[in-house]
């Protein structure tokens, strides 16, 4: 029985060592294909990624190599406006209206317009009427003195004038100008009235009170760029053709 015992245990001991001895053999040995052992990084060999001043951004590595360079960097690309209906992309009109938003980005030409029919429909309508505290407020003095001549002119001569609007049928830009912030903004109307001028006898001498005559007038606005005042008034006009 103990000699048993003492045989089996040889042999169990026999199979131990050989399966240390094989395992040693495939596993204690370097061939030379081995990878290294993971360590952490070496902070006296690759610092930490540098912080942008002023600020928690940390850089990769190699973004500054990535980044462009500030001197050589693109200007930023100007604001592209839509002013179709106002004026052709390119244009003049369009190159002035641009300079007129840059002195004042409130500026609106389409409201601009708006308020030029405002204004033309007044003045035509006022100066029928001789009505001159209007007239003052929308044009300037050089206007308005020429306008108030002719109210004198035609009072003197007991005449009268009829106007009636029929329908303002265009106003369109046709030209800009903006020197030393002085803007000029020029309007080509087209309108539909009803005008007669009549003499101290009620009789027409001018014009038709039945018919309805097509009008065109081309009307140049001014205003100072920058000024507390907001009104644009009326500084040239001729008839348009």
């Amino acid at each position: 029985m103990q000699d048993s015992f003492d045989l089996t245990t040889l042999i169990f001991l026999a199979l131990a060592v050989f399966v240390i001895w094989r395992l040693r053999s495939v596993l204690g040995q370097k061939t030379g294909t081995e990878r290294s052992p993971f360590k952490p990084v070496d902070r006296s060999r690759n610092p930490p990624p540098a912080r942008s001043d002023g600020d928690n951004v940390v850089r990769l590595p190699g973004t500054d190599r990535a980044q462009p360079q500030t001197d050589s960097a693109p200007a930023a690309i100007a604001e592209v406006r839509d002013w179709r209906g106002i004026a052709e992309p390119g244009s003049a009109v369009a190159q002035g209206l641009e300079a007129i938003v840059q002195a004042e980005p409130s500026f609106d030409p389409r409201a601009f317009v708006e308020g030029a029919k405002g204004a033309y429909e007044a003045i035509v309508i006022a100066f029928a009427k001789g009505d001159r505290k209007t007239l003052r407020s929308l044009l300037s003095r050089e206007v308005c003195e020429g306008f108030e001549r002719e109210i004198t002119a035609r009072e003197s001569r007991r005449e009268t004038v009829e106007t009636t609007f029929v329908s303002l049928d265009k106003a369109e830009i046709v030209a800009v100008d903006v020197r030393n912030k002085v803007a000029q903004v020029t309007v080509r109307f087209l309108s539909h009235l009803i005008t007669a001028t009549r003499n101290a006898e009620g009789q027409v001498i001018d014009g038709n009170a039945e018919a309805v005559a097509e009008v065109p007038d081309v009307w140049t606005f001014a205003r100072t760029l920058g000024s507390r005042d907001p009104n644009w008034q009326l500084v040239a006009t001729e008839a348009g053709a």
